[in-house]
């Protein structure tokens, strides 16, 4: 079971919905997919980021699905307490395998029903 954490950019809500996501092994950072897989016909997602199992991001300009120390010096995965300050962090690439555990998605396209109403959220 993985956790999906859908977010709205409209309303600026999020909900967490946990299903299996075999469907998306291979699927990149940036890739869009068919919300009825999830339990939302009619919408489109985009997949934003999301972590594997011991809790590591998922990094965009990465690429493959393993794990790996970069330097950095912002983005996903490391946020400096100071301008200029790097660091050397393990991340996990941007293409989606069996050990992530949750993976981010923003709604593209809107179904007819309100997405409260589909996933039984009031």
């Amino acid at each position: 079971m993985v956790k999906f954490v859908i977010s709205d950019p409209k309303t600026r809500k999020a909900w967490q919905v946990e299903k299996d996501a075999e469907f998306l092994y291979g699927k990149r950072i940036g890739d869009k997919f068919d919300g009825s897989l999830i339990g939302l016909p009619g919408y489109v997602l985009q997949i934003t980021g999301g972590t594997d199992k011991d809790g590591f991001p998922m990094r965009p300009d990465l690429e493959g699905t393993g794990r790996k120390k970069l330097l950095l010096a912002g983005g996903p995965g490391y946020r400096a307490k100071r301008r200029g300050v790097k660091r050397r962090k393990m991340i996990r690439g941007n293409t989606i395998a069996e050990d992530v555990a949750q993976i981010n998605c923003k709604i593209i396209a809107y179904g007819d029903k309100p997405v409260e109403e589909l996933l039984g959220k009031e």
